[in-house]
């Protein structure tokens, strides 16, 4: 889903102004391949676009292809982009594949469910000055941007505690989420929640040091049981407390695609501050003539803010919003890397590469190991409670790294 609502159409628009080259996408089997070719809002979109499939087209959507991804990654030239838009628990395995290859990486989130494989990749993405990124958007909603500049200005105080919702439509029980979104791989603060634990470290600044998370179970339609609500505690190391809510629930025929927001109370000296984002409703609503899809409503929150394709001066359709900038920013950072060691060689090329690899960490506008790592030891720790009845479990830290602690 997310290749098609935000990944493509991004890529595509960067391939129409030059900036990236060829773009091959990879499945398991053909089907989801398919539907991608013949997306009609894409084809709209991005006329004369394509793709090259992986398996073909005309490979029979029944006959799976297991170890694609890797063989292909090794066959491209070296320092090409690979991208990462599979079930969580797949990440690890294929971000390592592409590093191997000697390609620059952009995962979705999270980057990995265990904070030990950040560090690992890490290590190997630095060793051989390749970039990796993490999709996590929500840091370039401009009302993001505002709150960490103010922030960070002393503007609010510090953070005490704060409310976070992010409840996902009912359909993604029918989708392919019910073949893995299952107990033992990933549950609802894993998948979304870590969403607002990075939006509160991007604004912040701040550490988390325990995670306890509790889950309501429940049946997808083929039978698979599922964790398909979860509500987290998160506190942080000056003590603040963070209450994240997340599900796979929201009402298909209910006005927004989804239900989410954050809030964060913080104090002064002698007074009170507080931040808040309402990234349900934002103020634009649309009430059409005909449902806007099967199971829809036909009134519908439209806001602009996170994408969506509006007409330009060129032709078809172009992206707009904060997905389409975190993409973006995302592929100019790798290019950055390169661009830093052109015409040098050898060490000199390597120190080039390290250097710029630097800046973006430091900057911390885009997520990569480095800066996100908190997020990763969230994610370890979260699926341990979750799995464990609820109970906390700590994060220990020691200058800039972080182990979890299991009760």
């Amino acid at each position: 889903m997310i290749t098609a609502d935000l990944i493509l159409p991004s890529l595509y628009h960067l391939q129409r102004l030059g900036r990236i080259g060829t773009i091959t996408v990879c499945a398991l089997a053909s089907g989801p391949l398919k539907a991608l070719a013949e997306s009609a809002p894409i084809r709209e979109a991005f006329p004369g676009s394509s793709f090259t499939a992986q398996p073909p087209l005309s490979a029979p959507a029944e006959e799976k292809s297991p170890g694609l991804f890797g063989r292909l990654v090794k066959e491209l030239p070296p320092r090409q982009i690979a991208v990462i838009a599979v079930p969580d628990p797949a990440h690890y395995e294929l971000v390592m594949q592409a590093l191997e290859s000697d390609q620059h990486v952009i995962c979705v989130k999270p980057l990995v469910l265990k904070g030990e494989h950040a560090a690992q990749i890490e290590a190997e993405a630095r060793r051989r000055g390749l970039f990796v990124g993490v999709e996590y958007h929500k840091r370039f909603d401009r009302r993001s941007l505002v709150a960490r500049r103010d922030y960070r200005a002393g503007k609010f105080g510090e953070f005490r505690f704060g409310e976070a919702r992010l409840m996902e439509p009912y359909y993604y029980r029918r989708s392919n989420f019910q073949n893995w979104f299952l107990p033992e791989a990933t549950d609802p603060f894993t998948y979304v929640g870590c969403h607002y634990v990075d939006l509160v470290l991007f604004i912040t600044g701040l550490r988390p040091v325990e995670v306890a998370v509790s889950g309501v179970r429940g049946r997808f339609p083929n039978g698979n049981e599922g964790i398909l609500w979860s509500v987290a505690a998160v506190r942080w190391e000056n003590g603040a407390l963070l209450s994240v809510a997340n599900g796979l629930g929201y009402p298909d025929q209910a006005a927004g695609s989804n239900d989410q927001g954050l809030v964060m109370y913080c104090e002064g000296p002698a007074s009170s501050a507080m931040i808040v984002h309402d990234d349900h409703h934002r103020g634009v609503a649309h009430s059409y003539l005909e449902p806007r899809d099967a199971d829809g409503s036909r009134y519908s929150y439209v806001s602009p803010d996170f994408f969506r394709l509006v007409p330009w001066e060129g032709e078809g359709l172009r992206p707009i919003g904060y997905g389409y900038d975190s993409l973006e920013a995302l592929v100019d950072a790798a290019q950055r890397v390169d661009a830093a060691a052109g015409g040098l060689n050898g060490a000199a090329a390597g120190k080039a590469r390290a250097d710029a690899l630097d800046a973006i960490d430091q900057a911390a506008l885009v997520a990569t190991p480095a800066n996100s790592s908190a997020n990763d030891l969230v994610v370890e720790a979260g699926r341990l409670s979750i799995t464990g009845g609820g109970r906390p479990v700590r994060i220990q830290w020691s200058g800039s790294s972080g182990r979890v602690v299991p009760a």
